[in-house]
């Protein structure tokens, strides 16, 4: 934890200085307003520190929420803010470095208050566009999921199992900022589903049972024909995994750690296994994540699923077998550009893929983690159709 707070903080000061001394000077404020400027800068750069540090001291309390809600919408203006100004200084370096080479780059240098003036209206328009578009993205992660669908064929699924229906909510996040109304709305979305299993692939929570508990009852009201399963994310290894699968335990799931269950329908069979999340060993050594252990016993001729909440165990899951592995982790990214950044770190992102015969699945999110900001990837709950091959 201390580490990540260095690092938070150093991150903080790099985005939110940034800000200020390629935004600020631009402006043409006179000397009291620059003043405040860095006032307001300064104290939108601790807020989202400070409920950290209260969280750290046992506070859980609806005030640190607000600090949150506060400081998690600043940053996410100021990231933005900060990608807008470091995209226009690259793009100034390059158009320099092309015209100090050009045939015709002109001897005198350009008029300093035409200069002036166009770094004053980038400023503005920067700051102008940063702000709607944080306000899209706040809207956008508030108005709730997105219903996805995906047919997968499924080799050696028995005809009875044709169309059986999986809905998927993955990285939840009830925590500072989504809370029990969020719940219930996910709640009403999926049961309209009509599905016959449900599965949550981790990151339910940001935080202890003892705070979340009340936010998270609205998951007991999920109607599965068949049944209601849940596997562990990164997240829950913050929060006291053991109280959480208590937890999720008393709402009607079933935890799956490194388990599986055969699921009947009428003649046919599947195996529905679960691990434990890609990395929880780092935290809790009891919790390896093992695809193969997940589907110890479990009949080679029936058809195999994995819930696993990192993209990562794909190749794990492979290895056991595995037909269909679902997914989240990524949030597909949340917002542009860190879409990128994601594809880079993570062998899937979001969609349906299919990993050398394994499909695997990755779920964009149901809730968001952070800023409550979604630009180009939307939340979603997912409906994945089995259908025989």
């Amino acid at each position: 934890m201390n580490l990540f707070f260095i690092f938070a903080i150093i991150m903080l000061i790099t985005i939110h200085g940034t800000v200020g001394i390629r935004i600020i000077p631009f402006l043409n404020l006179n000397y009291n307003f620059k003043i405040i400027s860095w006032c307001v800068i300064a104290v939108l750069g601790s807020l989202p520190i400070i409920p950290i540090i209260l969280r750290s001291k046992g506070y859980e309390e609806e005030f640190v929420d607000w600090f949150s809600w506060a400081g998690y919408v600043s940053l996410g203006f100021f990231v933005l803010t900060f990608l807008a100004v470091i995209t226009k200084d690259f793009i100034y370096l390059l158009l320099g470095f092309a015209s100090k080479y050009a045939i015709d780059y002109p001897s005198e240098p350009t008029d300093p208050q035409k200069r002036e003036f166009i770094q004053k209206l980038l400023s503005i328009g920067i700051i102008t566009t940063t702000g709607a578009s944080s306000l899209k993205g706040l809207y956008n992660a508030r108005k709730g999921p997105t219903i996805i669908e995906a047919s997968v064929p499924i080799n050696k699924l028995h005809s009875d199992m044709d169309g059986l229906k999986i809905a998927q909510i993955s990285d939840l996040h009830v925590g500072p900022t989504i809370k029990k109304g969020y719940v219930e709305n996910v709640v009403n979305e999926v049961n309209e589903l009509n599905p016959d299993i449900i599965a949550i692939t981790g990151d339910m929570v940001d935080g202890s049972v003892n705070y979340l508990a009340p936010h998270v009852e609205p998951l007991k009201d999920l109607d599965a024909k068949i049944g209601k399963f849940f596997v562990t994310g990164n997240h829950e290894y913050y929060s006291g995994v053991d109280q959480w699968l208590d937890k999720t335990d008393q709402l009607g799931f079933t935890n799956l750690l490194d388990s599986h269950e055969i699921i009947n329908m009428g003649s046919g069979k599947i195996s529905l296994g679960g691990v434990t999340d890609y990395r929880s060993k780092t935290i809790k050594p009891s919790h390896k994540s093992d695809a193969h252990k997940a589907f110890k016993g479990s009949p080679e001729n029936i058809p195999k699923i994995l819930l696993a909440h990192q993209p990562w165990s794909i190749f794990n899951a492979h290895e056991a077998g595995a037909d269909l592995q679902l997914s989240g982790h990524t949030h597909g990214g949340q917002f542009w550009p860190f879409i990128y950044a994601v594809r880079m770190a993570n062998p899937y992102t979001a969609g349906l893929h299919d990993h050398n015969g394994t499909w695997i699945y990755v779920n964009r999110g149901t809730g968001y983690w952070g800023p409550p900001l979604r630009l180009g990837v939307e939340s979603e709950i997912t409906l994945v159709t089995l259908n025989t091959n």
